[in-house]
């Protein structure tokens, strides 16, 4: 396996990855996410889970750099993001609804595109590693266009390991998917648990979150109402331990405060 650079890890490794201080966005009067504070470790895996419009989406785009936070500041290895610098981003690695993947094109010139725009030397390897990596490797000389959404899904991921990104975020990645398609995705996010990434994974589908975390956070009304270990979770009633907290965040909140957040 293609490991990251070693000298991408400049600050000191007591500093966790990732870390989000009191961030808040607002869209007018909506208050989409509420200040949420939490650090991430090198190697952990954080599953947000929340209904829809619980303001998960936004939080990812923060985290993603794709939105600007209204409060609050987001820290990388330690030092304040800056949201104008390239170099964080090359540690980055994002899979949204969008694959990012032409239809035109095979699984693994796909790959060489995006290795190409990555500006990666070893090109050729890393392809072949990661459709290995995600089961893709004997579909790799068909056309995208060919392939059913869990096929296109595992090489959207295969797309975002590419670059071996030391946080990786993920936005419904279950989304669409059949039973059997979201059994082999869900086995392919197993690997990635391999100690040199970390990963934020945002989902509304409870089991196949908890699956997969070491840590959980159940997000509702754009705050965090839980967050805490996998082992924190009453085994045999998360979903009952979901619901309640979700509806105590939602009822705390009162009336007058305006419509809802967005997703």
């Amino acid at each position: 396996m293609i490991r990251p650079d070693p000298e991408a890890s400049r600050t000191s490794s007591s500093s966790p990855l990732l870390e989000a201080r009191e961030l808040a966005r607002t869209y007018g009067p909506v208050r989409a996410v509420d200040g949420i504070s939490f650090s991430l470790e090198l190697g952990e895996l954080l599953v947000v889970l929340g209904p829809n419009g619980a303001g998960k989406t936004t939080l990812l785009g923060m985290l993603a750099g794709t939105l600007h936070p209204t409060e609050g500041e987001i820290r990388f290895r330690g030092e304040l993001r800056d949201s104008a610098s390239t170099e964080w981003r090359r540690e980055l690695g994002v899979l949204s609804h969008r694959t990012f993947l032409y239809g035109a094109l095979s699984a693994r010139e796909n790959l060489r595109f995006w290795g190409r725009i990555y500006g990666l030397t070893d090109l050729d390897d890393r392809v072949e590693a990661r459709l290995s990596e995600v089961g893709m490797e004997p579909h790799g000389d068909r056309m995208v266009q060919e392939f059913s959404r869990g096929m296109r899904q595992r090489l959207a991921l295969a797309r975002t390991l590419l670059h071996d990104p030391a946080l990786v975020l993920l936005d419904e990645p279950f989304t669409g998917l059949d039973l059997h398609a979201a059994a082999l995705l869900r086995e392919v996010l197993e690997r990635l648990r391999d100690g040199n990434r970390s990963v934020v994974l945002v989902t509304h589908q409870l089991l196949e979150g908890l699956s997969l975390a070491d840590r959980v956070a159940i997000q509702a009304r754009g705050r965090f109402a839980f967050l805490g270990s996998r082992s924190e979770l009453p085994a045999g009633e998360e979903e009952r331990f979901y619901r309640e907290r979700v509806a105590l965040a939602e009822g705390g909140r009162g009336a007058g405060t305006g419509p809802g957040p967005v997703s």
